[in-house]
Order: structure tokens, then sequence, then C-alpha cells
């Protein structure tokens, strides 16, 4: 079974792209952000491309590119475009593929769907994203919750920032989640020091054993 899964946030802005190019250049497989939001700068097509270690032709093309840097929903209502749910099928690869979520579950993608609609029509493992600091047991249960809620099968937790093994373990334990790993902050953010440390910090057979479940 081909490998699929759901890299997604607690949040906006925690490093979820960071660690999806980590784990697409450690499967040797292939990038998919949907919705991009916000085209002024590097986008996070344009990130996964220069951390990763893939080639282009892995890195697919967004469904829709929104300019405006904001929620999908405004976004696409300022830019005068209609997002269509049903487009966002996850496309038929013979390699693994890793495929980012726009901020968090509940980002609205119009005015009735949200992000964890559209995964939960996927029915692809998540790996659920979460900071080390301050308010992430709120967020990061929550997140869990409403991941159990709708039965979306939840890979585990892939930690980033600072150490924090009290919150770490809290979260595992009271969300019955695996954790993954934890990407540590890096001084110098390149393809060569993510690949060392995500090697060193998580360890890719179990995104692939699990995801084939």
């Amino acid at each position: 079974m081909i490998v699929r899964i759901v890299v997604t946030g607690t949040d906006t802005g925690i490093g979820k792209t960071v660690f999806a190019a980590a784990l697409a250049g450690a499967l040797d497989g292939f990038y998919w952000k949907p919705i991009q939001a916000g085209l002024d700068e590097e986008t996070d097509r344009d990130t996964v491309q220069r951390l990763s270690g893939l080639s282009q032709d892995r890195l697919l093309p967004e469904a829709y590119r929104l300019k405006t840097p904001a929620s999908p929903h405004l976004a696409a209502r300022i830019d005068g475009v209609v997002i269509d749910p049903d487009t966002l099928a996850l496309p038929d690869l013979s390699q693994p593929l890793v495929v980012e979520g726009a901020g968090g579950l509940m980002v609205p993608l119009t005015e009735s769907i949200t992000y964890i609609d559209v995964i939960a029509r996927w029915r692809a493992p998540v790996v659920l994203c979460a900071r080390t600091t301050l308010g992430t047991i709120n967020h990061s249960l929550l997140s869990i919750e409403a991941l159990q809620a709708r039965n979306i099968p939840l890979l585990g937790v892939a930690f980033i920032g600072d150490e924090n093994m009290e919150s770490e373990r809290i979260i595992c334990e009271m969300g019955r989640a695996k954790r993954l790993g934890r990407l540590p902050r890096l001084a110098r953010l390149t393809h060569d020091t993510l690949h060392s440390a995500f090697a060193q910090h998580f360890h890719v057979d179990e995104f692939r054993r699990d995801s084939a479940r």
C-alpha cells in the first residue's frame, strides 16, 4: 500500500512546513499543499523544495494559489476565487505522498467546510505537529479530540521546538496518541541540517509501517 500522510498543525506558523519537508525527503516521496494563501514571500512549496532535497517534479502544484495571506475562505473571497472542496482529491501516485494542510484543523475553506472535513474524506493518516511552548497542551488535546471525533486515523504527534518533556508526555498520555519525536530548533536551517535532525529524532520506518495499516 502506498504511504499517504497528511501533516497538520495545532496552529499556524509552528513549523509544519519544515517538518513536511523533512518527512517528504526522508520518504523520498512527493509533497502537495492543496491550498496556498499568500504569495508575496516564499511559498510553502518553495520552502519544501529548498529544504527537502526533492526534485521539482516531486512538488505537486497547488490546487488553489491565493494571493491574500489570510484564512482560505477569506483569501478566496478577496481574490474572487471559489474553492470547491470536491476537487481536492488525493492524487494517485506510485510513491509516498506528504500532504500539508493550511493552518490548523478547523480553518475554514468555505463558509461551510473546514479543512478537517476534507481530511475526513481522504481517510489518510494524520501527523499532528505541535509546539512545545506554553499553550500547547490545550491546543494539542483539542486537535486530537477533533480528529478522534471524526474517526480520522492519527499516526501520532510530532513536537517542534525546545524540549518540554512534561508537556509532550501529558499530551500523548491524555490524548492516547503516539509520540513520534521532536524536531528541535535549528540555528542554521538547511537541507543538510534538517535531514540530520530528522534522522536523529525520528524513525522514518514508523511512518511507512503505520501508514499502511
